[in-house]
């Protein structure tokens, strides 16, 4: 029953579009394209974050040693000018490199600190004291003594206790500092602009795939079985995705139709049998004049009741092997048995119909499969065989039944004389309560070859139907199991019985 909230009103295909456009953002942000676009560019921001920072880090440490080994070369000259020429000559040169520009640090004490020459005029407590290397804080003039500035020195201990600091200002390395700081926030700003703006173009083209196939889902729910989903042609994942939805829908496509025809089928081929039921049971009350009378139309009324069982039983024998639900009573058997004892049961019923049956069976046929649905689908062929192959002219009165290993597959063959089936009407025939109008004055219901076919399908083979040249030549492939050691009977062994080649109650449908 329709509810009034499934009720589509014509002009809400159009309204559709804004709503879509309202809920957009917030279904953008629940997206899982943007959701992983969005861990990418965490992710990448990090690695960027790290790559940024360790660049940094090892240029300052490459700055760092830069001005180690030119602080270390500086002092070993001086220290040598020092030798050379003694204090007054160290002064003198440490005075004119102190005019010079740049971010060379210079500076020689006395004994009791105060100073000789030089461009550092004020340190940090202690800083003369600790001979070595290290980074310390300074000013050139005492006016700067609230903003001091950072370099790194090394102190020497001069002959006579003078004391000689040659050091190189920190700025350069601070001002690259803020360049590679800057460079990499900006960097990290943009990335984060482009991996927004990546993460709403992927996730609003994703959406809208995923908007166009819920539109299409829904069209198809309301009852156009037709409708499909959309192929970008790129070959993704919802591409794919799209074609196998579109696959099943094919199918689904098909077994509704396929159900209908049999609605239709069932419903004008039972239609004949139920009504003979009724008026034989009417013309019995009617006309009935002593019990045996009666006997009679109700033993007829039984016959008739069977076949319309039989008919559904034979229905539920097709929808079971289309849906595999039997499957676990497959076990190993000998094929050969199994046809040669049908091949032996029909060969009265094939002497009452003017015919002969003719096998060629090679033993020891090994398949895995269920014996009973394997012998139900040969009797079928074989009772079709028998009721449409009486031979037309001159043919040969033969319906020939052979078994064989072709490849590695077994082959079953039923072949008859008889007019045979038009190529046009081969794959139809295989269809339920398909009959065509030369067959329909014959007994049946025209399910015999479909379950014959699901039998096949159910045991992972393949049915053709063939031109006999002239007749029919029906055949049926399935896999050969593998090979076992052959036991040999022993002396009290019995042979299979046709009973067991032949399920009791095999019956044409």
């Amino acid at each position: 029953m329709t509810r009034p909230a499934d009720i589509v009103s014509p002009g809400s295909g159009a309204s559709q579009a804004p709503k879509r456009k309202q809920r957009f953002l917030p279904n953008l942000f629940r997206t899982t394209a943007f959701k992983l676009t969005a861990i990418y560019l965490v992710i990448f921001a990090l690695f960027a974050g790290f790559v940024l920072g360790y660049v940094a880090w090892n240029a300052k440490r490459l700055l760092d040693d830069q001005i180690r080994s030119t602080i270390d070369a500086e002092i070993q000259g001086l220290a040598e000018q020092q030798r050379l020429g003694g204090i007054r000559r160290l002064v003198n040169i440490i005075e004119r490199r102190s005019r010079g520009p740049g971010a060379s640090l210079y500076l020689v004490t006395t004994p009791v600190g105060e100073r000789l020459a030089g461009n550092v005029e004020a340190l940090q407590p202690g800083a003369l004291d600790r001979p070595g290397e290290s980074e310390i804080e300074y000013s050139r003039s005492s006016d700067a003594l609230d903003t001091p500035s950072r370099a790194i020195v090394r102190v020497f201990m001069l002959p006579g206790g003078f004391r000689l600091l040659v050091g190189r200002d920190l700025e350069e390395r601070d001002r690259l500092g803020v360049v590679i700081r800057r460079a990499a926030g900006w960097s990290l700003l943009l990335v984060f602009v482009l991996g927004c703006f990546a993460s709403w173009f992927v996730a609003r083209r994703v959406l809208k795939r995923i908007d166009d196939m819920t539109d299409t889902a829904q069209t198809i729910m309301a009852g156009d079985l037709k409708g499909r989903l959309a192929i970008s042609g790129t070959g993704d994942e919802l591409d794919r995705l799209a074609l196998n939805l579109n696959a099943m829908l094919d199918r689904i496509g098909e077994l509704m139709a396929g159900m209908q025809e049999v609605s239709d089928n069932i419903a004008h081929d039972l239609k004949t049998p139920l009504t003979r039921l009724r008026n034989r049971a009417e013309e019995a009350l009617r006309t009935a004049q002593s019990p045996d009378e009666l006997r009679g139309a109700l033993d007829a009324s039984i016959d008739e009741a069977d076949n319309l069982i039989r008919v559904f039983n034979a229905l539920l024998m097709i929808a079971r092997l289309e849906t595999g639900r039997i499957n676990d009573s497959m076990a190993e058997l000998d094929l050969s048995e199994v046809v040669s004892g049908l091949a032996e049961l029909y060969e009265p019923l094939a002497e009452e119909a003017g015919l002969e049956i003719v096998t060629e069976v090679t033993p020891n046929l090994r398949v895995s499969g269920n014996r009973e649905l394997i012998g139900q689908a040969l009797a079928n062929l074989i009772d079709n065989a028998l009721k449409y192959g009486k031979p037309t002219g001159d043919a040969v009165p033969v319906v020939r039944v052979a078994a064989g290993v072709v490849g590695e597959q077994i082959e079953l063959t039923v072949a008859d004389h008889g007019p045979g089936i038009p190529e046009a009407d081969r794959g139809r025939v295989l269809e339920r309560f398909v009959r065509l109008d030369q067959s329909r004055s014959k007994p049946g219901f025209g399910l015999g070859l479909s379950l014959a076919a699901g039998v096949v399908r159910l045991h992972g083979g393949l049915i053709r139907l063939e031109d006999n040249a002239p007749g029919l030549r029906v055949v049926m492939l399935l896999p050969e199991a593998p090979r076992k050691p052959v036991e040999t009977a022993g002396e009290g062994a019995l042979p299979a019985s046709t009973a067991q080649a032949n399920p009791a109650g095999l019956q044409s449908v």
